[in-house]
């Protein structure tokens, strides 16, 4: 008889273990609240991203006069000012948010995953009761349960969201009009990416940063290429400014700094971080053992403590990212059902930050280099110089690798730039399969491309 799964959430860590699972050969029920895909799907991931392609467009319009093209209206006379339609914008967000969603609910029926749609929570390591949408309860016994529960935006008690004219992240696709004035509190990779993204869209965006830099946990070279990029754009950047209160009378949101400052504007956007889905749940009742701040502590294979019990994504506090969700619920099936399975590596994970210019990143940091924890040489090539930059107009940004001495193996990397989501990726290929920078500089590239920087930056590592 096929072992049992369920699985509690069906965001990335949820369904992409399901599939797994299914392909395996075992029984899988998901208990799912919202619908597949979770907030990554429904309010996070693909809805934010589908956002900023929009404001990637607006972008680069704003910069076409500089390529030769121009505007007119009807009339034949130049055309000044281009608006963005929020409503509409939102409401393909949340369509494309919906198709897929529904789309994934397809291929998982298609698989013969059995979907519950509710509420579960642990009884047991082996038991799982669901309190179904439409009424009831049900009862499911497991041979393993994967908890994927997700995370939901953090808020005070002195930054409360209405909905309306304060939001989080989740519920910036119910506007309909478009701000006058744009707050956003918090400069980590939420915030930035509203605030690079709002900007584009022609809002005046106000950026309130309790530390020093925009982005603090990332690379600061890149740090202080998006921040420059902004403030010239027009943002204002309030760093070491650190929110006491959000109150809003009327039309009018007011931010107050524990300086004693106030900031106001139209709307205001809380990117405070996040907290896990996981009280309410029978976790520790079932042996689940607790991180700080709520997060499920799982070993590199997403063992909880509890015998059989698994857990995936942003309710471990891992790393939040859709991508590393995913491969925790692979890992997680695979090591149960007894398949191949090699621990999660940190530092093979590539991210992005979806800002403009975006900040791609994989492997050994500039920070771990200047601390000492690995030895490597790093060299940094700003995009300026690349001749398809050049054509698109572009100017900011660069490449940077990081290769250890002696063998020259590239050991992590950092692309600042248009698509640098897309132009990371031979940098991850490297730093997966330990190559060196010489094998790196060695592969063709296209002329003229962006990922000839890549190239020329691993040339430039050579040891004769």
């Amino acid at each position: 008889m096929a072992d049992g799964v369920v699985i509690i959430g069906g965001g990335p860590g949820g369904y992409e273990a399901a599939l797994v699972a299914r392909q395996l050969g075992s029984d899988v029920t998901l208990v799912d609240t919202d619908g597949p895909g979770g907030s990554a799907v429904l309010t996070d991931c693909v809805p934010s991203k589908t956002l900023i392609a929009t404001s990637e467009l607006m972008t680069e319009v704003s910069s076409a006069a500089e390529l030769g093209v121009a505007f007119h209206d009807s009339e034949g006379d130049a055309a000044t000012t281009i608006r963005v339609d929020l409503a509409r914008v939102n409401a393909r967000v949340k369509a494309l948010a919906a198709e897929q969603s529904s789309d994934i609910s397809r291929r998982l029926d298609r698989d013969g995953v059995r979907i519950v749609r509710g509420r579960g929570r642990l009884e047991g390591p082996g038991r799982v009761v669901a309190a179904l949408n439409d009424g009831g309860e049900e009862v499911i016994d497991a041979d393993a349960v994967l908890i994927a529960t997700g995370a939901a935006p953090r808020t005070l008690p002195s930054a409360q969201p209405d909905g309306e004219r304060i939001l989080t992240w989740e519920q910036v696709y119910d506007l309909t009009e478009v701000p006058t004035e744009l707050i956003v509190v918090g400069s980590g990779v939420t915030g930035a990416e509203f605030a690079s993204a709002y900007l584009a869209l022609g809002i005046p965006v106000t950026l309130v940063s309790s530390r020093d830099r925009v982005l603090p946990g990332e690379d600061a070279d890149a740090s202080a290429v998006l921040e420059e990029v902004l403030t010239r754009r027009g943002m204002t950047v309030l760093s070491r400014s650190r929110m006491e209160s959000v109150t809003r009378d009327g039309d009018v949101v007011t931010v107050a700094l524990t300086d004693g400052r106030t900031v106001q504007g139209s709307h205001c956007i809380l990117a405070l971080g996040s907290v896990p889905n996981t009280s309410g749940i029978g976790l520790e009742e079932s042996g689940v053992i607790l991180k700080d701040g709520g997060f499920i502590n799982v070993d590199r294979v997403s063992r909880t403590s509890a015998r059989g019990v698994y857990a995936a994504g942003d309710c471990t506090g891992v790393l939040m990212l859709a991508s590393v969700a995913a491969m925790q619920g692979r890992i997680a099936m695979w090591h149960f059902l007894g398949d191949t399975v090699h621990p999660l590596d940190l530092k093979k994970v590539a991210s992005n930050v979806f800002t403009s210019p975006e900040i791609a990143t994989v492997g050994w940091s500039q920070q771990a280099v200047d601390a000492g924890e690995i030895s490597a040489e790093v060299v940094m090539l700003p995009l300026s110089g690349n001749p398809r930059a050049k054509m698109q107009g572009v100017r900011d940004g660069f490449v940077k690798l990081f290769c250890r001495p002696g063998t020259g193996i590239v050991v992590g990397g950092v692309v600042v730039g248009p698509r640098a989501s897309e132009l990371i990726h031979p940098v991850s290929l490297a730093v997966a399969e330990s190559i060196t920078a010489d094998q790196l500089a060695q592969a063709f590239t296209v002329y003229p491309s962006m990922s000839g920087s890549v190239a020329e930056a691993a040339r430039r590592l050579h040891h004769f």
